[in-house]
């Protein structure tokens, strides 16, 4: 199960956004989904490097600076499962 962090500040509309993109795929595949208010938190600006809101890391590792594609987030999630079946085999 792939894991989703949503890095996120308040009041941001593209943030919001993400979450209720990750709600509906939530419907269709099992994922992880957390979110994380970066405002105070120069640890995670600088450990992901992100230049706009919101930062979308999957498994450890930023895949979207700014708000994504929901299709092309999707086939990332679809994708990342594949890998780890694959590994797990």
């Amino acid at each position: 199960m792939a894991k989703v962090t949503i890095l996120s500040t308040p009041g941001c509309a593209p943030c919001a956004t993400a979450k209720k993109m990750l709600a509906r795929i939530v419907e269709r595949m099992p994922i992880e989904v957390e979110e994380i208010n970066v405002m105070g938190r120069p640890d995670l600006l600088e450990k992901y490097m992100f230049t706009a809101m919101p930062g979308i890391v999957i498994d450890g590792k930023l895949e979207f600076s700014g708000l994504p594609d929901e299709k092309e987030l999707r086939e990332r999630l679809i994708n990342k499962g594949k890998k780890s079946t694959q590994v797990n085999k």
